[in-house]
C-alpha cells in the first residue's frame, strides 16, 4: 500500500467515529426536541451534515485509491448511514491499515514473495 492510499484510508478512519457520534447525538436531540423544550437539532444537524459530507468525500477517495471491490465500498457506505456504523467502519479500517503495514514489512524483509 502506497502512502497516498494509506493516508486516504486513515482520513476515512479518523472521520468515522466522530460522524457516528454526531449521528447518535442528533438522534438524542431529535427525541429531546419532541419531549422537551430543548431544541439543538439545527446545530447538531449542521454538525452531522458536515461530518457526513466529509465521510462521503473521504470514502470516495479511499475507494478510488485502495481499489476496493464494489462490495467493500458499499459496505463502508452503508455503515455511514447506520447509527453506530461509523464505529464498525473505524474498527475495520484500522484492522485493514494494520494488515497492510504487516504485509509491507514482510515484503520488505523478504518473508513474503508477493
Amino acid at each position: 500500500m502506497d502512502l497516498k492510499t494509506a493516508t486516504a484510508i486513515r482520513r476515512l478512519r479518523l472521520v468515522s467515529a466522530p460522524e457516528a457520534i454526531s449521528f447518535l447525538l442528533l438522534l438524542v436531540c431529535s427525541v429531546l426536541k419532541r419531549t422537551t423544550d430543548f431544541n439543538a437539532v439545527p446545530v447538531m444537524g449542521a454538525v452531522h451534515g458536515g461530518l457526513f459530507v466529509l465521510y462521503v468525500i473521504f470514502w470516495a477517495d479511499a475507494w478510488n485509491r485502495a481499489k476496493w471491490s464494489l462490495k467493500t465500498a458499499a459496505l463502508y457506505f452503508v455503515l455511514s448511514v447506520l447509527p453506530a456504523g461509523g464505529f464498525l467502519a473505524e474498527r475495520r479500517l484500522r484492522r485493514e491499515a494494520e494488515d497492510a503495514v504487516i504485509a509491507t514489512r514482510a515484503r520488505k524483509e523478504g518473508v513474503v514473495g508477493a
